[in-house]
């Protein structure tokens, strides 16, 4: 990346993190940066510890050891408004979207302009239909509520929350589970369309690897807790790791193996 190579500082950077629970140490002193404007990849399977790093990150999890920095800026023993004033540059699409069932559609959307800037309904409302307009959406499925939407409906949702207030970072949790390969296509381009346009800098973490393909300029895999390859995402089938190999070819047989735990 020219990010990385022109000496800029990283807009997320982290160093030795570490992260256990009882006697399972879930990320074992990560070291990662992520560029001003790029989109980073984290890929790893089930249980691999991509979601602990978000939480890590987001400060909804207090690692056991380590640093991250944002804006050059320690985030690790955050509080109060300090937290608040951080996460203020953070957009996050989840999983399965995590609307409030609730709240209407536009209400989900506009929730962090009203609840968490203090914006009046009416003002959230329209930035909230506009939101809802960027990611293919009409103002009448603003007054829908959750349950009537499709998969694919609450996942364009999601997306126009996470970009509602313009964050510097967003994040994406698995952006394309549950979703049919089409619909998953159509979320790739929105994601990429809308962090270009918001010029936002992009964390995701997946084990699609066609969407990892679609929506990442760099990737890393992490795999027991370390990070265990970084590069281009374009460069991936030529990695010569052979984790990554395996693991991007969805092999069953190789380095990675299964375990299956007793009940």
């Amino acid at each position: 990346m020219t990010a990385a190579s022109n000496g800029q500082m990283p807009k997320i950077r982290i160093r030795g993190l570490t992260k256990v629970f009882g006697d399972k140490v879930v990320l074992d002193g990560i070291d990662l940066d992520v560029f001003p404007g790029e989109s980073f990849l984290v890929i790893g399977g089930s249980g691999s510890g991509k979601s602990v790093l978000l939480k890590c990150i987001l400060g909804l999890l207090h690692p056991d050891a380590g640093s991250i920095q944002v804006d050059g800026e320690e985030v690790i023993g955050l509080a109060g408004e300090d937290l608040d004033r951080v996460r203020r540059k953070f957009g996050m699409l989840f999983q399965n979207a995590a609307l409030f069932d609730s709240l209407t559609v536009w209400e989900n959307v506009a929730f962090g302009l009203i609840q968490g800037q203090h914006m009046p309904r009416e003002e959230a409302r329209v930035i909230a239909l506009e939101k809802l307009a960027a990611v293919g959406l009409n103002e009448d499925v603003g007054n829908l509520m959750p349950a009537e939407l499709s998969g694919g409906m609450r996942k364009r949702v999601g997306l126009a929350r996470a970009i509602a207030t313009e964050p510097e970072i967003i994040f994406f949790d698995e952006p394309t589970t549950g979703l049919d390969p089409i619909m998953g296509d159509v979320i790739d381009r929105l994601i990429v369309k809308c962090v270009k346009q918001l010029g936002a800098t992009a964390l995701s973490i997946t084990h699609d690897m066609a969407s990892a393909r679609r929506i990442s300029d760099r990737a890393a895999m992490l795999y027991h807790g370390q990070i265990i390859w970084v590069g281009p995402t374009a460069s991936i089938d030529d990695s010569g790791n052979p984790y990554v190999d395996q693991f991007i070819n969805g092999r069953a047989e190789g380095p990675i193996q299964m375990q299956v735990r007793a009940l």
